[in-house]
């Protein structure tokens, strides 16, 4: 590993789409730290490099950062704190506990002194009766940092084939870098990346072995020569730099096959009533959105986890076939490299991918902010916004 690369610690990690856009532009995670076993549970797999930690942001004081990296100032916390508080979608509450996260997100700030930030959250944060809440947080740092933001933007803007829209807020010391909001601007695409160019080429779905539960839902790349593969797909399933990447995915990547490919089993009926949707519309009963070739995936959303009832979220449904997509095609909407591995269970790996930040996004927004800390070491080659 680079010693001389500048660090990031990621706060609400996930299963670490903030941290791959980073260590793909040019950083190098120091800490990981997520409360929940199972969103973060291939994190050390996928980052064999970096620390992932299992604990609550809430409760980590000066002391604990202390054990953790000792007198290393991070050059800066990245982090999208629980946005469900503030999600424009279901049951949102002013009283949700994981509303004061964004705080602690900015007490942390406060107590690492990094040289920039960047937090991550849902567009219903910035509407009025939320708004007050980021304030609060963000003027707790403004005596020492520049705040841009908060800001809207697109992931389709950045290279991904999906439109996920989300705020965010960056912050620097100017005493250490100089930003401008319109240096984040001018990283936007000028060709939107299609479904087409998303999982065209990605292999059938598979079936399940019951008995296997450490079973990732590996599939064969269909046999088409791989200079008839679109430049996104191509991009994707590149293998990955040094000190990144599972070793066992490494090895099947190179055999030809990838993860999370596992088939959902539907009902003659259901399949029946999805092979009807027309492209572009939802089916009524299950809200399914039927995928257009030609257009953009709609946010991936993540459910809920077991502490909120365990509700599997509507998933899209495949263009041209009478299914919902797989865990794969969901990754590669949202710039997913196929060496990244989820979850063993479909459920849990859809949680992991909707509650991500985009790796094009986290890609596009550092390797801007690396060019301003006097560095230019980002691995364009990674990630699909140079190619689309």
């Amino acid at each position: 590993m680079n010693k001389t690369k500048p660090s990031v610690i990621d706060l609400f990690c996930g299963c670490g789409g903030f941290s791959l856009g980073a260590e793909l532009a040019g950083f190098r995670s120091l800490v990981a730290i997520d409360i929940e076993p199972t969103l973060q549970s291939s994190f050390g797999k996928n980052f064999p490099s970096s620390k992932p930690l299992e604990a609550d942001v809430s409760g980590i004081n000066r002391a604990d950062w202390s054990l953790l990296i000792g007198d290393k100032r991070p050059d800066g916390i990245i982090g999208g704190p629980p946005c469900q508080g503030f999600s424009r979608i279901g049951k949102r509450s002013k009283d949700d506990p994981r509303n004061t996260l964004i705080h602690h997100f900015y007490r942390h700030v406060n107590l690492l002194q990094p040289k920039f930030f960047v937090m991550e959250n849902v567009e219903g944060l910035l509407d009025e009766e939320n708004i007050g809440v980021l304030q609060t947080a963000i003027e707790s740092v403004s005596h020492k940092y520049t705040v841009l933001g908060p800001f809207v933007i697109n992931a389709a803007d950045f290279g991904a084939a999906t439109n996920r829209r989300r705020a965010l807020v960056v912050g620097y010391d100017p005493t250490e870098l100089t930003l401008e909001q319109r240096l984040f601007d001018q990283v936007a695409i000028e060709r939107k990346a299609t479904v087409r160019d998303a999982i065209s080429d990605l292999p059938a779905p598979v079936p399940r072995n019951p008995r296997d539960k450490s079973d990732f839902g590996w599939a064969n790349y269909k046999l088409d020569p791989i200079s008839s593969v679109l430049e996104y797909a191509k991009s994707l399933r590149q293998p990955p730099p040094d000190g990144l990447g599972w070793s066992h995915a490494i090895e099947r990547l190179s055999s030809g096959t990838v993860s999370g490919m596992f088939e959902t089993r539907h009902t003659a009926e259901v399949a029946n009533r999805y092979r009807s949707i027309p492209n572009g519309t939802s089916d009524r009963v299950s809200k399914s959105y039927r995928l257009s070739w030609d257009g953009q995936c709609p946010t991936i959303r993540a459910g809920t986890g077991s502490e909120k009832g365990s509700f599997q979220a509507v998933r899209p449904l495949h263009p041209s076939e009478p299914r919902v997509i797989t865990v794969r095609e969901a990754a590669r909407m949202q710039a997913f490299p196929d060496w990244f591995i989820f979850h063993p269970t479909v459920w849990h790996s859809f949680r992991m991918i909707g509650n991500s930040v985009s790796p094009s996004v986290s890609f596009g927004i550092l390797s801007t902010i690396l060019k301003s800390l006097g560095h230019n070491e980002s691995t364009t080659d990674q990630l699909v916004r140079r190619a689309a």
